[in-house]
């Protein structure tokens, strides 16, 4: 089996918080992880899964089974994030930490989480610079614990991450092209070069000379 394979299998085990406990950036990177045997990488990383999911993970990988580890978090029954929308203040700053985009608003407006797709993973909390978000019981912890929940968080989750890095290309694109490259070949004098590429930066950002 090869490890991409493998790696897909781990992943749909796993219970697609995206949280972080696991000392990966999402479920996938530590699925990947597993599937290569990477180092001091065990079944053991990730407390939403459970002892349950650890022992999952342990019998398709042929490892001995082992506890999920205390000491990265609380398995905690499925939950999820809502906003005391008397407080926020629209900072954005819970959007920006959503890894499933579940959270909707715009800049000094209320922002709302949609519980639906909230996986609570609890990274919007710390963010929030009033405390206006808090977590209750999953409405519907039967969608939770069933595959179409993962899945969905899943599906969500990898759209964020091509939106994002779209437009992150998007955004180097536009910043190569107001930025001209001056070559030292094209300016004999050094000093005169840098001032140079200064005045190109100040004007890509608006600055003046």
């Amino acid at each position: 089996m090869s490890a991409s394979t493998l790696a897909d299998r781990i992943d749909r085990l796993l219970p697609q918080t995206q949280c972080g406990q696991c000392g990966f950036a999402g479920c996938r990177p530590y699925a990947e992880a597993l599937a290569r045997g990477d180092p001091g990488v065990d079944v053991d990383r990730c407390p939403p899964g459970g002892d349950a999911g650890a022992r999952g993970l342990a019998a398709l990988l042929g490892r001995r089974a082992i506890p999920f580890d205390r000491a990265r978090g609380e398995h905690k029954p499925s939950q999820v994030a809502w906003i005391d929308e008397s407080v926020c203040i629209g900072c954005t700053k819970c959007i920006a930490a959503c890894p499933v985009d579940a959270i909707v608003g715009a800049a000094k407006q209320m922002h709302t989480i949609l519980e639906a797709e909230c996986t609570g993973c609890e990274l919007c909390i710390a963010p929030c610079p009033v405390d206006c978000i808090h977590l209750a019981p999953a409405a519907d912890a039967r969608l939770a614990a069933s595959e179409a929940g993962p899945r969905r968080a899943r599906d969500r989750h990898a759209a964020r991450l091509a939106r994002k890095a779209r437009e992150e290309a998007e955004r180097d694109a536009r910043l190569k092209a107001r930025v001209p490259f001056v070559s030292p070949d094209a300016v004999s004098d050094p000093i005169a070069a840098a001032l140079a590429r200064a005045r190109a930066r100040r004007k890509a950002v608006g600055g003046a000379d």
